[in-house]
């Protein structure tokens, strides 16, 4: 276990070695030592262990730790583990995120810790009416990308990329900058970390994300801070893929591009030159119909999987060399239906087409499962492997699937249905916490708790103000406890920001639901810091 303190615990076995030199500061032979002395020279006191510390002394040292240091100290041992659930580790994350939502030690239940996991799983599932936000209004079009930055929101409409500052528009003063390059529609959007690039100067940057587009225009563009840093050109035709993730390991990474020619290509972000004309590495061809979907295995991460509208499947090994490109494809495989989403994990592929999911195994390139089957089409899919759970979109209404309870099933059951939309599911977002369900029919975005399917709340994606003027959600995208969506009229388009994370006032509960007590009004000052850990382990 590594963690990281403050504090130094200092010595814990103090026994005084025999043999030491004299030191410096004093130079004069010591007195010969009495027999007394002798006799406790050689009997040593007991060595003081850790546990010798008490708990009150460690928590005040574990207080100014991650919640991943905690979670690594809470499974070291019973007793760190005590030490790890402590009231005052936790009551300091209280101050930190929720200063007037402290919980009261005379009064409570359960232990602090448990209180703020409540408090933190409760903003991150949208248990609440009374979010922070803002509206803004744009041209009566729709949004065909939208991405949730730290700092921004960005989306495409056509061949222009705008951002939008969200502390500027809380504050009232937000503005839409516009990134001109692209001159035709926009395929794709991607966030990826500054520091896999040749772009990071200074430390200071090493947080910010860099945004990749691509365009019907045969480019791809890399922007940052407003303006593009590089532009890509090589297909011969429209850019219609980009992978989820960068190859390679680190540093010099590689994005991948697919197009409507049939290529993957492949793109070194360490190049230098703002064109981009040494950054082509290679071009991988096999595919005889455009490219649809591409992800980075993740088991390995020179391993590239791409899908063509013709369904055929092809695993790519990216740092094969050869002269023949088509030669580092190494694994096939084709699926039923017109692919709709994929993704990696591990070395299993999820791959939603037609009316069902399939996993594939990378390794033996077979089919190991029918994950999810429906009796009509699929407009979504989503997959949060970690929890052997996926979710699907269909009409009216999306389902939840756990992997493990149809593996030995022939036909595939659900665990649960979450009914209510209007039209088809075409968006669908998940993570730990949540699963988010909206489409273009329907102006209400539902989110549903990730284990259960249990909804949580409603939200509207219209402007109240105008009701029964747009024709639903356009485009959404959802980071932790923030989500934002758009939508669009005949007059103009919407979008709608929230963030939960300092909301006070609870959604009305169902009978038997539980609202904690602790939860009071809660300040509006503190920056939310809880994405640098996963929930501390029980």
């Amino acid at each position: 276990m590594r963690f990281a303190c403050p504090l130094q615990l200092g010595t814990v076995n103090m026994m005084a070695d025999p043999l030491a030199e004299p030191s410096s500061s004093s130079p004069s032979p010591s007195p010969s030592p009495s027999p007394s002395t002798t006799q406790n020279q050689t009997s040593p006191s007991p060595a003081t262990t850790i546990t010798d510390v008490n708990v009150d002394s460690l928590s005040q040292c574990a207080s100014y730790l991650s919640l991943q240091d905690l979670s690594n100290m809470a499974m070291t041992c019973s007793y760190f583990k005590k030490v790890a659930y402590s009231d005052s580790v936790w009551l300091r994350w209280f101050r930190e995120h929720w200063q007037r939502g402290i919980p009261s030690t005379s009064s409570q239940i359960s232990g602090v810790r448990e209180v703020y996991l409540a408090r933190r799983t409760a903003v991150q599932q949208f248990k609440f009416i009374d979010p922070i936000g803002f509206d803004f209004f744009t041209e009566a079009k729709p949004i065909d990308h939208i991405l949730l930055d730290k700092d921004n929101i960005i989306f495409s409409q056509g061949p222009l990329v705008k951002m939008a500052e969200i502390d500027g528009f809380l504050h009232s003063k937000g503005s839409i900058v516009t990134l001109n390059g692209h001159n035709a529609r926009i395929t794709c959007m991607r966030l990826f970390s500054l520091n896999e690039t040749s772009l990071l100067r200074r430390e200071c940057q090493r947080n910010d994300n860099i945004l990749v587009t691509s365009s019907c225009d045969h480019s791809i563009r890399l922007w940052w801070k407003g303006s593009c840093q590089k532009c890509f050109r090589g297909h011969n035709g429209p850019v219609s893929a980009l992978s989820d993730k960068l190859l390679g390991d680190g540093v010099g990474k590689v994005l991948a591009s697919g197009g409507e020619d049939g290529t993957v290509r492949l793109w070194s972000l360490s190049s230098s030159g703002k064109r981009g004309q040494h950054a082509l590495k290679a071009t991988l061809c096999g595919h005889e119909k455009s490219i649809k979907l591409m992800s980075v295995a993740g088991h390995k991460a020179s391993l590239l999987a791409t899908i063509s509208k013709d369904s055929k499947v092809r695993i790519w090994d990216t740092t094969a060399s050869s002269a023949v490109r088509s030669s580092c494809c190494v694994g096939m495989a084709s699926i039923p239906g017109v692919p709709l989403n994929m993704k990696c994990h591990e070395a299993l592929l999820y791959i939603s087409a037609g009316s069902s999911v399939v996993v594939i195994d990378l390794r033996t390139m077979q089919k190991v499962l029918t994950a999810a089957i429906h009796q009509s089409k699929l407009y979504s899919f989503e997959a949060l492997p970690s929890k052997s759970l996926i979710c699907t979109g269909s009409n009216g209404r999306a389902m939840l699937w756990d992997i493990r309870r149809n593996q030995d099933m022939l036909k595939p059951e659900p665990i649960a249905e979450l009914d209510g939309h209007t039209g088809p599911v075409t968006f669908l977002h998940m993570d730990p916490y949540k699963i988010v369900t909206a489409g273009p029919e329907d102006v209400h975005i539902n989110i549903w708790e990730a284990d259960t399917g249990t909804q949580t709340n409603s939200l509207i994606c219209e402007f109240p103000e105008e009701p029964n003027t747009s024709s639903g959600c356009s485009a959404l995208a959802v980071n932790g406890c923030r989500i934002v969506t758009a939508s669009y009229g005949q007059e103009r388009g919407l979008v709608r920001f929230r963030d939960f994370f300092h909301a006070s006032c609870p959604v009305f509960q169902r009978e038997g639901d539980h609202v904690s007590k602790f939860w009071d009004s809660l300040s509006y000052s503190d920056s939310d810091s809880d994405t640098e850990a996963e929930e501390v382990a029980d």
